[in-house]
Order: structure tokens, then C-alpha cells, then sequence
């Protein structure tokens, strides 16, 4: 089998659609499954381990410079020719995917597509000048609704989405559940020397962590209200983006440290050497890192967006709120940080269920989603 993978963002970027695209690169080489990477160009390499990349002529994204935006060439269709993919994925097709999606139907090659970001609803967030976007939301989901209505079978992250999707009038909506590397995130990483890092020389303070990218949507700046209110918190701030300078200002004072990116062991590291994980955000289709902080052994006080609702049970590994309900994100940390006890069975809990959650099996459904594809595409032989 051959899979041709295209998505809007890559490395050296790093963020939570980059992660999924190379763990699913991973395991496709575990299969002995053949990709082609095509994504905007990012840096100078030309492969991800043993997947080529096809980096396309790009340019920085306007309203988000961290972004890039890429531009398919006719050079692509002969690369895609070459390659021949028996199926494509696309990773929420816009720029790159929606001109190199018509190339492979031309082609007529079968194609899946996955949800990964909300623009309709992200669009608020940015200004031209004076002028909300958040006026294009509607065209935004006619858009979505029509190139994913485009795909052969769609893919959501969470039954959450998977519901909106439905709503929004794409059929033939799947479930790509989101799963962690439990070995990669383990309470066994905890470090004394991280936890005197992440708290700035006060290890013995209850550690709030933060992991994700610093922009609008995620709300960090409502977890200031627990760190004011909750006797000997400190919070770490594991990640980077357009809104970190702000944060900064935002939290000037206040016992938090802004920790940039971390990678391989330092980020295992500090997720098991934290007390709590705080997850404010307004806007996700899953949220990868609720996940990762619960096999590294950390109860979570999460917004109900995204998979949350699908991971989080109540009282047991963690607790929920509405987004933007900051009474309810400071009642939920106040409850595990006020018994150490409870803090560490609700723990263990949220460690014994990241246990069941394999990238191993839920990469599998999905290459099972690609063999149904393509056997749907051979030509039926007529019985004589």
C-alpha cells in the first residue's frame, strides 16, 4: 500500500496536527506501508525518517505568520504521478490540500479526509484593522462542508466533532479516536531537578501545568484567578505562540513560568514532575495533551471542549467545565489540590486509563479505513 499524507502544517514546526502526522508516519513504516509526506515548506529537509517530504513553495500566513501558507505547483502532479498512492489522506485540506485534492481526483485516487482545526470559529479571533473576521464563519463552514463532502470518507477526532460535522451536513463521518505513547509519557519520568525548574526554586508548591500552544483560543489567562486564590500554586507554561508575549504581561507577578518548547524527555519530564494539568481552551478537536498528562499520572481540570468529554471522568481522573467558566476551573483544582490523597488516586486513575488508549490500535483502524477505500475503488469481477 502506498499513502500519499498532505497537510497544511509539518516540521520543524510543532504542534498538535504535526505530532499526529508523524506518529501516523511512524506507524505506517511499523506496517511496511509506503508515504509520501506533501506539506507547505517549513525548513530544508526532505524526509521524515524513511517517508519522503514534498515541501511546496510557500509563504507565511498573513493573519499568523507561525503558519505557512503552501502552493501546489503542476511539478506536484507529476511527483503524485510518480508516486502513484493507492489512497490520500488530507489533514483538513485548505490551502495545500483543497488544489492537490482535485489533482488526486483527477487521478482518481480515493481520499480521506481528517478534522483538525475549527477555522469557522477561530475566525473571530482575528482582525484585518478595525474588522472581526468572525463574519466569514458561515462561509467558512459552506467551504468545509464542500471539500469534505468532496473526500471519499471523513475522519473526526472526537464525538464531539464528529457530531458537529454531522450537523454542518458532511456525511460519511468516522472516528479517529486520539491515543498516547504510555511508555513516552510515564509518571516514572518525574525529576526533582525539573520540578525545582518548572517552579522557579519552590518544589514543594503544588504544580499547575499548561501544555499547547500560547494563542487566544486556549484562555491561559483564566487559570491567574487559582494561582491568586489557591494557597501555594505555581503554574508551568510548557509551549510557545503569538500570544506568549501577552501571557507574560498578563501574568507579571504572579508565581509562572513560561517554559518555551520542550521535546523527547524534558517535555515527558515535565508532565510527570507537575501536580495538576489546566486545560482552559475554548476551541479543540481533541486535545492531544489531555492525554499525554494523564499516562504521565496527572489528574485534569479541563474545559469540556474537543475529546475531553470522551477521556474525562468525572471525580475519578479529573473534572470539567465549561469553557470559560473560571469558578468551575477553580473549584475543580481546588478540590484534587486540597487532599494529597485524592490527588494521587485520581492519578493513578487517569495513568490506568491512558493505558488502555494505544497509538498502536487506533493507527490500525485507520489503515483499515484506507484498505476499505481502495477495495472500494478495484473493479468488480463479473461472475461468468
Amino acid at each position: 500500500m502506498r499513502v500519499a499524507i498532505i497537510t497544511e502544517t509539518f516540521l520543524p514546526k510543532v504542534d498538535g496536527i504535526v505530532k499526529v502526522t508523524c506518529l501516523l508516519l511512524d506507524h505506517l513504516a511499523r506496517r511496511g506501508i509506503e508515504a509520501l509526506v506533501i506539506a507547505p515548506r517549513y525548513g530544508e529537509g526532505q524526509r521524515y525518517k524513511d517517508a519522503p517530504v514534498r515541501s511546496l513553495p510557500s509563504m507565511p500566513m498573513p493573519l499568523y505568520p507561525e503558519a505557512r501558507i503552501g502552493f501546489a505547483t503542476f511539478s506536484l502532479y507529476r511527483d503524485l504521478a510518480a508516486f502513484q498512492p493507492d489512497v490520500a489522506h488530507l489533514f483538513h485540506p485548505v490551502a495545500t490540500g483543497i488544489p492537490t485534492m482535485a489533482m488526486l481526483k483527477w487521478m482518481e485516487v480515493p481520499t480521506v479526509t481528517s478534522f483538525h482545526l475549527d477555522y469557522a470559529r477561530l475566525a473571530p479571533q482575528f482582525r484585518v484593522g478595525a474588522l472581526d473576521l468572525g463574519f466569514t464563519r458561515p462561509l467558512i463552514d459552506e467551504i468545509t462542508k464542500n471539500v469534505f463532502n468532496w473526500a471519499d470518507y471523513s475522519l473526526a477526532p472526537s464525538k464531539l466533532v464528529q457530531r458537529q460535522m454531522r450537523r454542518l451536513g458532511i456525511g460519511k463521518v468516522g472516528l479517529w479516536r486520539r491515543g498516547v505513547d504510555a511508555a513516552a509519557f510515564h509518571p516514572g519520568f518525574r525529576s526533582d531537578a525539573m520540578r525545582a525548574e518548572m517552579t522557579q526554586g519552590n518544589p514543594d508548591a503544588t504544580i499547575l501545568l499548561y501544555v499547547g500552544r500560547l494563542s487566544l483560543e486556549k484562555q491561559i489567562e483564566h487559570i491567574r484567578p487559582v494561582l491568586e486564590q489557591v494557597p501555594n500554586t505555581r503554574l508551568a507554561v510548557v509551549g510557545d505562540g503569538p500570544a506568549r508575549a501577552t501571557l507574560e504581561r498578563q501574568f507579571a507577578g504572579q508565581p509562572a513560568a513560561f517554559m518555551g518548547y520542550l521535546r523527547g524527555e524534558r517535555l515527558s519530564q515535565a508532565y510527570a514532575s507537575a501536580d495538576i494539568f489546566v486545560f482552559p481552551s475554548r476551541l479543540e478537536t481533541f486535545g492531544l495533551v489531555v492525554i499525554e498528562a494523564m499516562a504521565a499520572g496527572l489528574p485534569v481540570v479541563a474545559a469540556r471542549v474537543g475529546g475531553v468529554a470522551d477521556i474525562v471522568s468525572e471525580g475519578v481522573n479529573g473534572y470539567t467545565f465549561e469553557s470559560g467558566d473560571v469558578a468551575m476551573l477553580l473549584d475543580g483544582v481546588l478540590r484534587i489540590a486540597s487532599k494529597r490523597e485524592r490527588r494521587v488516586w485520581m492519578g493513578k486513575q487517569a495513568r490506568a486509563y491512558a493505558e488502555t488508549q494505544s497509538w498502536e490500535a487506533i493507527m490500525d483502524e485507520v489503515i483499515e479505513v484506507y484498505a476499505s477505500l481502495i477495495e472500494e475503488r478495484r473493479p468488480q469481477q463479473v461472475a461468468v
